[in-house]
């Protein structure tokens, strides 16, 4: 990568004095830009990057005090310096320019080193002032990413590497003259077997592309211990502890001109080449937006780590729920399944759809207070018996209380046997007085207890099973289900049998 040179456009209506300029500052590592009248001074400086001009006074059409009004009243170029390269030495012409915004006079003739002297002091003026657009700027970026990062994260979702794609198109450059802006960006990643992953970004076309890295340059990365953060430029690179970061370059065909790095035993990110020197502020933004990352990976886990155990929680209550009941299996896993089928199928949330698949397993945990005699009797049940039966779907939303985390386990157990028209049980709910969550377990429920042998009835097949559901036989009827649950179930029951045979257990 070539280093960055600063732009001066240098603007005169004498050919000989923009010959001397340009001669002038080439020669000490500027790049000069020329315009011979005030027009075309306007029209290159909105062209190009420029960081300073250089304006004669005196010219046609438009004079030198026009193009520097015109040039300070644009948002987009006022804080470019402009040196007025005058002949007139009267106090108003003067105070003419300082009111056109100028910041500086020469006189002609001029001498070389006056002109050399005040562009660097400018220029200096200049990068500072750009620097602290650009901390500015950097600070509403990480504002504005930590509170879009916050509004979307979802820790059951969460993909780090999907976060580390965000990082970079935040610092990655994405126009040429974005010198503030790494050209490249490398990150490395451990897998979940601890194998390090490494990425190339660049921006091209308009877009962030990623590729996966062939080659291993793990064996560079030494081992990090705590995090580091670090910069580094061009004039640093011979230093020892920054040639054991450099040497993790070797396999890649990149040269390295600067660079800013974050190193953790989480994540290891490179911004490469950036259009100027780099400064520890610089590996601070870095340093800052990976911080927000990291924090909102482990908290991630921590939650699905939480999630997992819930989950094992309600399964084993689940699980001793039926431990006096008939052998059903899988029974409580199908049933799961079965509802989240249904949910999504139905338009429900992704969010509804996972609750209902976890939280339908305890559709049945009121089963505990039954007397196991009861649910283990061979024969047909007596009234009394049967009205006992029937008491543990009020059991069950006692057992599951009315903590929020619960609540649609608690609306399920109460409301799974309720039919839509009305002849169900404990409350005798209709229609739409049944939560949708309990319409829903209510076929799945069905639908499973019909394909398993009860002391009543042999195990039916899913034709056998579908067909009862649908078209009915007396004792289930397909007035017992709301229609438009019923109406899922008549189009996806062969997604149902392929969940039975799965979980057949």
């Amino acid at each position: 990568m070539h280093p960055y040179k600063q732009k001066i456009l240098c603007v005169d209506d004498e050919p000989l004095n923009l010959k001397v300029l340009d001669k002038l500052l080439v020669s000490h590592g500027y790049e000069v830009i020329k315009a011979e009248d005030g027009e075309a001074a306007l029209k290159t400086i909105g062209e190009n990057s420029v960081d300073l001009v250089l304006l004669d006074v005196m010219m046609p059409r438009l004079d030198g005090f026009e193009v520097c009004r015109r040039i300070k009243g644009d948002e987009r170029l006022r804080n470019i310096p402009v040196v007025m390269i005058t002949a007139l030495s009267a106090k108003e012409d003067r105070i003419k320019g300082i009111e056109a915004g100028a910041e500086d006079f020469i006189s002609k003739p001029f001498d070389q080193g006056e002109v050399l002297a005040r562009v660097r002091m400018l220029l200096k003026m200049k990068t500072l002032n750009d620097r602290l657009s650009h901390a500015y700027e950097e600070i509403n970026n990480i504002t504005n990413f930590g509170e879009a990062s916050i509004l979307s994260f979802d820790p059951l979702t969460f993909t780090f590497l999907a976060k580390v794609d965000a990082i970079v198109n935040q610092i990655i450059r994405k126009k040429a003259d974005a010198v503030d802006k790494p050209q490249l960006v490398i990150v490395g990643v451990p897998d979940e077997g601890q194998t390090w992953q490494w990425y190339q970004y660049e921006y091209v076309l308009n877009t962030l592309n990623r590729t996966l890295l062939t080659v291993d340059i793990q064996q560079g990365r030494g081992k990090t211990g705590s995090s580091k953060t670090a910069f580094y430029n061009e004039n640093d690179l011979d230093q020892s502890e920054i040639q054991s970061v450099v040497k993790m370059f070797g396999p890649l065909p990149i040269t390295v001109s600067n660079m800013t790095c974050y190193l953790s035993e989480a994540l290891h990110i490179f911004a490469v080449n950036y259009g100027r020197e780099v400064t520890h502020y610089d590996a601070s933004v870095l340093k800052s937006f990976v911080m927000q990352s990291l924090f909102m990976k482990s908290l991630s886990g921590q939650i699905r780590e939480t999630e997992s155990a819930f989950e094992y929680t309600v399964y084993a209550l689940a699980r001793a729920s039926e431990a006096n009941d008939e052998d059903t299996g899988n029974h409580i896993l199908r049933v799961g399944e079965y509802c989240a089928l249904l949910a999504g199928k139905l338009g429900l949330s992704d969010k509804f759809s996972s609750t209902i698949r976890v939280q339908a397993l305890m559709h049945d945990v009121g089963k505990i207070h039954i007397h196991p005699d009861i649910l283990k009797k061979p024969g047909k049940l007596t009234d009394e018996e049967f009205a006992q039966m029937r008491k543990h779907p009020v059991y069950g939303a006692k057992i599951l209380g009315s903590h929020p985390r619960l609540a649609m386990a608690a609306e399920i157990a109460l409301s799974h046997h309720e039919r839509w028209d009305g002849g169900g049980y404990p409350k005798r709910l209709a229609g739409e007085q049944i939560p949708i969550a309990g319409r829903i377990t209510n076929l799945a429920d069905q639908y499973d207890a019909l394909r398993n042998a009860r002391c009543y009835k042999p195990a039916f097949d899913h034709a056998k099973a579908y067909d009862i559901i649908t078209v009915g036989d007396g004792r289930t009827m397909p007035s017992h289900f709301d229609p438009q649950v019923l109406a899922v179930f008549q189009e996806n029951g062969a997604e149902f049998e392929a969940i039975y045979e799965r979980f057949k257990g």
